[in-house]
């Protein structure tokens, strides 16, 4: 396991439109010093417009991870998050010409991808691992999730997945240092099921969204008139609904890609405490808000030892 700190090798830009606003924009990662973490720089906004990736600075967790520090907003960064801590990197710069980071194919692959090429460049000081002094658990009794975080030696987390679905069906997931993350975490896509996207569009939500960077979870019996009416609201063809239970846009990778998506998204969440955990977290239902709510009692805690 690395032991000193890691910054991105090169400079990788990439562009797209953001998921839930469905803005254009140009984003390039930059390495940076020893001890920065990760930072998003608002180049719209001015010199200097900065918010830190940590717990404190979420705003909101609507369908995706926000953070703000005054006037400077980011969001959807958890999957560019996930990347970062997956691929190893400590400290970067993110530099982002618009409020939502690009959702590209809806994995973190993308930016696995192009880091992969380089690798990472080692540094001088030593990786900031983050000691749990005792077992955090939060809990949100309506959704029964819970979030449970406990001392250990490296970093691991396990997912289990429980929407109810007789699509999906009860899905779990591993990470821990030594999985290979690109091919077996970062590539897996994010998911929405069929009857809330009429809903999310309805809310301003999900408005960069098409059948090119999600999974489509087909969970009710559902009519050609229902696939049209989705399909013009997208702009797409329409689509058929596979035997297995999802529009045909695309194949899965895994049979448990869904459950593997929320891990990618509770290894980006997790990383707002600040560096890696010496924990072993323990995820049931989690989603970003009690995703964060976790960073945020850590960072809490380890402040007040």
């Amino acid at each position: 396991m690395q032991t000193k700190q890691h910054t991105l090798a090169n400079e990788y830009s990439f562009e797209g439109k953001g998921l839930h606003t469905g803005t254009y924009s140009h984003i390039t990662l930059k390495p940076a010093p020893c001890g920065t973490g990760v930072v998003f720089l608002r180049t719209d906004l001015g010199e200097g417009k900065c918010v830190k990736a940590l717990a404190e600075n979420v705003s909101s967790t609507a369908r995706s991870t926000t953070i703000s520090d005054g006037e400077v907003s980011v969001t959807t960064i958890e999957h560019l998050m996930s990347a970062l801590t997956g691929m190893g990197v400590d400290n970067a710069f993110v530099e982002i010409d618009n409020i939502e980071v690009p959702i590209l194919d809806g994995s973190a692959l993308p930016y696995a991808r192009e880091i992969m090429k380089d690798g990472t460049l080692e540094q001088e000081e030593d990786r900031h691992f983050i000691t749990i002094p005792r077992t955090v658990e939060i809990k949100d009794e309506k959704s029964g999730s819970w979030v449970r975080i406990g001392p250990a030696e490296e970093p691991s987390a396990d997912v289990t997945v429980d929407f109810n679905s007789r699509v999906l069906g009860v899905q779990t997931a591993h990470w821990d240092m030594g999985t290979d993350f690109a091919s077996e975490i970062a590539v897996c896509r994010t998911f929405v099921f069929f009857h809330e996207i009429e809903y999310l569009f309805k809310n301003n939500l999900i408005k960069g969204g098409d059948v090119d960077n999600a999974i489509v979870i087909v969970e009710y019996p559902t009519s050609e008139e229902q696939l049209r009416y989705v399909a013009e609201m997208i702009g797409k063809p329409v689509l058929r609904v596979t035997e297995k239970g999802y529009l045909d846009n695309l194949e899965l990778h895994f049979d448990n890609e869904c459950g593997r998506h929320k891990l990618l998204d509770l290894i980006g969440d997790m990383r707002l405490s600040g560096g890696w955990m010496n924990a072993h977290i323990t995820a049931f239902k989690p989603g970003h808000t009690i995703n964060t709510m976790a960073a945020k009692e850590l960072r809490k805690l380890l402040q007040n030892k």
